[in-house]
């Protein structure tokens, strides 16, 4: 697709041929987001290093340092990775900005390009970093090295800022985007009281989808797009042999807040069901 100007808006096909007109993150969103993880991160390490000292005294110096750098490693690794192969693709930071990672291609984020993505950080920022902070530690560290490692670092840090859809190398290598979540209201409270379940749906229909295809579906209502409301009515009509009311809307918005109130219960009882292709 083109984008006119400047414009963050992306297509975003999913498998049942559904655009839901993603908004990119922007490049300051993400900065501020890659922050706030750091702190998070810095305080959990700061905490254990604390509580480290205290129950170990007379065991600290080299075995800290070591230990230390090794947490650090693990955390930063594993902060990332795990968050981002939740249902929400996304870590605190990510979070309380409002974005997420998805799969450029449209289909559901695989572990595989969370790993890939977030493997691609060590290169990009914290390799140089953390061996210009070894060899500081030694004293080895001269003005040759240190703006080596600082602009190693500032390349990959601003890359974003040079490419039309504001991604890192990370993104590159493993298909993905960062995008903004939608913060408007649906346009009326498709869980709540206020709305009138006025149909019901076959048990196969409810147990085919999960939280993954329950947000697709949310954005989809958000949007208010009619190909789209339509693309997704059928076929979901058509797999499980309901009758076309000729109210795409309505019928989604039902489906929505029937499949919604039944993950929540299946919640509830200890089943979490992230997508269609869960079997559990």
């Amino acid at each position: 697709m083109r984008a006119k100007g400047r414009s963050l808006q992306r297509a975003f096909v999913t498998p049942e041929g559904v655009d839901l007109r993603l908004t990119l993150a922007a490049a300051g969103t993400r900065a501020g987001a890659f922050l706030l993880d750091g702190l998070l991160m810095l305080v959990i390490l700061v905490g254990a290093t604390v509580a480290f000292v205290y129950l170990a005294v007379e065991r600290t110096g080299e075995l800290l340092t070591i230990l230390w750098l090794v947490g650090f490693f693990l955390l930063r690794n594993f902060w990332f990775v795990l968050f981002e192969m939740g249902s929400r693709g996304a870590t605190p930071g990510k979070r309380v900005m409002g974005i997420r990672v998805v799969a450029r291609d449209g289909a559901r984020l695989t572990g595989a390009a969370v790993v890939a993505r977030n493997a691609m950080r060590e290169i990009e920022v914290f390799l140089p970093l953390s061996f210009l902070g070894a060899r500081a530690a030694e004293g080895a560290a001269d003005s040759f090295l240190t703006l080596f490692s600082f602009g190693w670092a500032a390349i990959f840090l601003f890359f974003p800022l040079f490419n039309r859809d504001r991604l890192r190398v990370g993104d590159l290598v493993a298909g993905t985007w960062v995008v903004q979540l939608a913060k408007a209201p649906l346009a009326f409270d498709l869980v709540g009281s206020g709305h009138t379940h006025r149909r019901t749906f076959p048990e196969e229909a409810l147990r085919a989808y999960g939280i993954y295809e329950l947000q697709m579906l949310e954005q989809v209502l958000r949007n208010e797009e009619p190909a789209a409301l339509s693309t997704v009515a059928h076929t979901i009509r058509g797999k499980f042999n309901m009758v076309d009311d000729r109210d795409d809307y309505g019928f989604l918005a039902d489906f929505y807040a029937t499949l919604c109130s039944r993950l929540e219960h299946s919640m509830l009882l200890g089943r979490r069901r992230e997508s269609k292709h869960d079997s559990s």
